[in-house]
């Protein structure tokens, strides 16, 4: 497997910190000083007019939750849930200019500097093992007839960062029973989109492309993963992983692995991109636990982006009532 390559002095340094080579980087910029270093380390808070004009993105008290759109790209959305009551979304801004996708570069700004390089359709997805309906299907004929749903879910990065996305979607239980998978199937695996012309972070050996991600079936089946389509009532962005992602609000931001390509039910666990590259630091299960440090980040509290302080994480990221049930009898300090 090919090691993470070491940024060159001439690069700019990244807004943040997620593989071990930029962290690397990023101390030997900081060395000297220390007493910004717990900062530095996490996503920049912008200036005071930034936070401001966030501030101002944001629906405002008594208004609608989540603003209503009508412009290019306007998804009819049959459902709404709101699974973060109480609090504040995080502006549509900042949710499509903070991002990890190292398809698209490995600094948070640039998926969304490259992400018009992706072509959105055609876009066909590989429906492969355990099913009755192997096949490769375009996109549109895949979801047809799924009713679009509203989740507005709290997202929590495994670099101690979190969000509150309204993403529009279908379940993935859904689609999965549309496919008639095998009574063999008892795992999910995702893969994303090869195709260097398009994303140019597939140039370097950052990764060991292309992505992979899994979850168990039974995680999979469960009524809160969704595949998303679309955020804040528009068409999903490059950037966020259009045209298809994956979205698990109790695991690691991770694991929502990104435009789509190919779905495989299998009967034994697939290879995961980061369990293989740092199998130390992320697990294949990835459930969001405060109680499982990864060795860079305490993962005990989050920073909200657009926000100074810090919150305490949430076991499940706040979805233990919904999602404990699934881990019972597992020791989550080890299958983490």
């Amino acid at each position: 497997m090919p090691s993470i390559r070491v940024r060159r002095a001439s690069d700019p340094p990244s807004r943040e910190i997620t593989s071990e080579s930029l962290y690397l980087r990023r101390r030997e910029l900081l060395a000297g000083a220390a007493a910004g270093l717990g900062a530095l380390l996490l996503p920049g808070c912008g200036s005071a007019e930034d936070r401001a004009s966030r501030k101002a993105e944001a629906p405002v008290a008594g208004g609608p939750r989540v603003p209503p759109y009508s412009g290019p790209g306007a998804l009819t959305i049959a459902s709404r849930q709101d699974l973060a009551p109480g609090e504040e979304l995080t502006s549509f801004h900042d949710v499509t200019h903070y991002n990890n996708f190292y398809e698209l570069g490995t600094d948070k700004e640039d998926p969304s500097e490259n992400a018009d390089r992706l072509r959105l359709r055609p876009w066909s997805v590989s429906i492969e093992g355990e099913v009755a309906k192997p096949g490769v299907v375009d996109l549109d004929a895949l979801l047809k007839g799924l009713p679009l749903e509203e989740r507005i879910y709290r997202h929590r990065c495994v670099e101690a960062w979190s969000m509150v996305i309204p993403w529009v979607g279908v379940p993935l239980g859904a689609l999965l029973a549309r496919l008639e998978p095998t009574s063999r199937a008892k795992y999910v695996e995702l893969e994303t989109l090869l195709d260097p012309e398009q994303m140019p972070g597939q140039r370097r050996a950052v990764l060991d492309w292309p992505y992979r991600e899994g979850l168990r079936i039974d995680e999979a089946m469960h009524p809160l993963a969704i595949l998303a389509v679309g955020l804040y009532g528009r068409e999903l962005l490059g950037q966020n992983g259009a045209p298809l992602r994956l979205v698990v609000p109790w695991k690691y931001g991770f694991k929502g692995i990104k435009s789509i390509v190919k779905i495989r039910l299998r009967a034994d666990r697939p290879r995961t991109t980061w369990s293989d590259e740092a199998p130390r630091e992320y697990g294949f299960y990835a459930n969001v636990n405060p109680a499982v440090d990864h060795p860079r980040w305490s993962q005990k509290r989050e920073r909200r982006i657009g926000e100074l302080s810090r919150r305490p994480t949430l076991p499940f990221n706040g979805y233990a009532d919904e999602v404990a049930s699934l881990y019972a009898g597992m020791d989550l300090e080890q299958e983490f």
